[in-house]
């Protein structure tokens, strides 16, 4: 059973799904009724959650991923960073990875102001909701792109871009400039600014800045989170 209950949650890779019951039967090349048994019980223990008839990946498995050593290494290699972000713009900052069709937020440091924001840490959100989403989003390949693209986009706030037209537009401004913008996308009031961290010729994360919309001023903080994704990255790369 073990061994079977295994094979469900690689039916999310590279994904994350979510998926149908009969989707994840095919996948895995269970049975049904196996996959459902098994399924409810992923579901019961918070390594799957469950949306109307569709399964995606559970809190669980987010707070278990942030355990895994490179993703403390990383963190504790790009807390420097953020709190220099911070330092310099006095605003919340995250720290976020990509797993499957989420942003994972590894980090977050508030502002001075508190912000009624719904990221937390080892918490995950739709990549095309956020800043930190759009930016890995933008530089994670077209097989990503086009599979996010072909599904329908999630909507946190009226907000949210739903339209994959529109969407598309955004990543590849973001490819041209290197930094992804978010207005009132994840939360009413909240607007948001991020850059991709490389490493090894990938993307590994990417670090934002999370200000009231009454004062986003992209040509004064795009400086800052620039410098601290260049540097990350460079350490990253370099590994000193």
């Amino acid at each position: 059973m073990l061994e079977k209950a295994a094979v469900i949650l690689e039916c999310f890779s590279p994904s994350g799904g979510p998926f149908r019951l009969s989707e994840l039967s095919e996948r895995a090349g269970l049975p049904k009724p196996t996959v459902h048994r098994l399924a409810a019980d992923l579901v019961r223990l918070g390594r799957l959650e469950r949306t109307g008839p569709h399964y995606r990946l559970g809190a669980k498995l987010f707070e278990l991923g942030s355990l895994v050593p490179h993703r403390l290494d990383l963190r504790e290699t790009a807390l420097p960073f953020l709190q220099d972000l911070f330092e310099a713009t006095r605003e919340t900052v995250h720290l976020g990875v990509r797993q499957g069709m989420d942003v994972v937020y590894l980090e977050r440091i508030h502002g001075h102001e508190a912000l009624q924001l719904p990221s937390r840490i080892d918490g995950s959100l739709p990549l095309s909701c956020t800043a930190v989403g759009k930016a890995l989003l933008a530089f994670s390949g077209p097989e990503l792109t086009e599979e996010v693209l072909s599904r329908p986009l999630p909507s946190l706030t009226p907000h949210s871009i739903t339209d994959p037209a529109r969407l598309r537009l955004a990543l590849e401004k973001i490819q041209v400039s290197g930094l992804a913008y978010e207005e009132q996308e994840a939360a009413a009031g909240v607007s948001c600014i991020a850059a991709p961290v490389f490493a090894g010729g990938s993307t590994v994360a990417a670090l934002s800045v999370a200000v009231p919309r009454t004062r986003f001023s992209p040509a004064q903080l795009a400086p800052a989170v620039r410098t601290a994704a260049l540097g990350l990255s460079r350490v990253l790369r370099t590994g000193g």
